[in-house]
């Protein structure tokens, strides 16, 4: 299992976590996402999806969602 990580700087509200562990958190080869003090932390088997991807698609829904990356 691998583990990528993301620093947003500030604490995401609760809606925002929720739809990012669903979005995030149910796709194929993600094994747990947490969500919390600023940072997303995301442990995933690399067998069922590379680390390229899952970094682009996790940075486009935080985005998304408000958040910036520092």
């Amino acid at each position: 299992m691998e583990k990528i990580s993301f620093n947003v700087g500030k604490e995401f509200c609760e809606e925002c976590s929720l739809a990012l562990r669903r979005f995030v958190g149910n796709m194929d080869g993600v094994e747990s996402i947490d969500v919390e003090n600023g940072e997303v932390v995301i442990n995933f088997d690399e067998s069922k999806i590379n680390e390229d991807a899952l970094y682009i698609i996790t940075r486009d829904s935080i985005e998304k969602l408000g958040y910036k990356f520092i």
